[in-house]
């Protein structure tokens, strides 16, 4: 007769873990299922929730992001087979709630992290801004997180921590072009261009600058970067490719163009500098920029062309209760009242303390 086991359903659960844990069984293959973590940012109102549902094949409105959303996809590499999980978060405001970066960013997942910038081609006014703000704070609580899993590395040795370091040490090919002059994103990032429909009807000098600059900045982080909109099925259909490649480690295909009269479609490796040119300054002095490295000078030159709106309004909004996309006409009423009642109080108090000073 078969031997019975005693352990317990958590004894059996802990025992599967680290079975996984030591036998590589979170990489894909076999029969294990394979979990990833992919956090989307990026313009406010640039789109964000209807790509992700038109990725994920989700047939359902899509509604302002309230700071920052967690949902999930799934699917199955085959019949009767486990379905690989992929973690999604999205967060809201533009850079307004940058801060919140720490909440998906974190030790646990940041061995199977990958992001998706998503900016909005209609107001190349504040792109620039847009970008480099959430990719600063998204690298800054990156390189924190890797800090303490180094520090955890040397005072406890284990396969936890090595597999963890491993995974995010992003080290380029030998080939790959311009190896030697990029500053890789720390895990893979792919850079998507919304609203491609109304950035089409742009002026061909303008979409030109646009294109070339993002052009350089996927191509300097080591991206991917593609053009779409969700009124195209095509286009869509690419961008879902890309999606699926960081979401479920799917093929995301081999299609190239580098066009700016066309959307661009360009996969991680498959650019260089000799290929885009140099910043496009038909009215711009480039020796008169005073520029410190390649990046700043396509800065400069951007901000000339097009100048970046102001960031007073975003600093205002640190407070979501300001924000008007998460407006609720009762609560602000009740808020609004009782605002009213604290500054009545505050005048009060102010003339009780005054007439306690001249009594004395």
């Amino acid at each position: 007769m078969p031997k019975i086991s005693s352990d317990t359903l958590w004894e059996l659960a802990a025992a599967e873990v680290h079975s996984r844990e030591t036998e590589g069984g979170e990489e894909d293959g076999g029969d294990m299922v394979s979990e990833r973590t992919v956090f989307l940012m990026g313009s406010k109102a640039g789109g964000k929730t209807s790509i992700l549902l038109r990725c994920l094949d989700r047939d359902e409105p899509s509604k302002p992001t309230l700071a920052m959303e967690y949902t999930f996809g799934r699917r199955a590499r085959g019949h009767n087979t486990p379905k690989d999980i992929a973690h999604l978060w999205e967060l809201g405001g533009g850079t307004s709630l940058s801060d919140l970066v720490q909440i998906p960013i974190s030790p646990a997942s940041i061995k199977s992290l990958s992001f998706i910038l998503i900016l909005d081609l209609s107001k190349p006014n504040a792109l620039w801004e847009t970008m480099e703000k959430l990719l600063q704070a998204a690298q800054a609580q990156l390189e924190k997180v890797l800090s303490k899993a180094q520090q955890a590395q040397r005072t406890k040795p284990g396969a936890k921590h090595q597999m963890a370091l491993q995974s995010t040490a992003r080290v380029l090919p030998k080939d790959y072009p311009d190896r030697e002059l990029l500053s890789p994103f720390p895990v893979p990032l792919l850079i998507i261009g919304s609203k491609y429909d109304i950035f089409q009807e742009f002026d061909s000098d303008k979409k030109k600058v646009v294109s070339k600059t993002l052009r350089f900045v996927a191509h300097y982080y080591a991206a991917s970067l593609i053009f779409t909109s969700i009124k195209s099925e095509s286009l869509m259909s690419k961008t879902k490719s890309f999606f699926s490649h960081l979401a479920f480690g799917l093929d995301r295909g081999k299609t190239v163009s580098s066009d700016s009269t066309k959307p661009l479609i360009i996969p991680a490796g498959s650019d260089s500098f000799s290929q885009i040119g140099s910043p496009p300054t038909t009215d711009v002095d480039i020796t008169s920029l005073h520029a410190k490295n390649p990046k700043d000078l396509w800065k400069k030159v951007y901000d000339r062309i097009f100048p970046q709106e102001n960031t007073g309004e975003q600093r205002e909004l640190k407070d979501p209760a300001k924000d008007p996309q998460y407006s609720e006409p009762q609560i602000d009423a009740m808020r609004a009242q009782k605002d009213q009642e604290l500054d009545q109080y505050k005048r009060n108090a102010a003339k009780s303390w005054k007439g306690l000073e001249l009594e004395t």
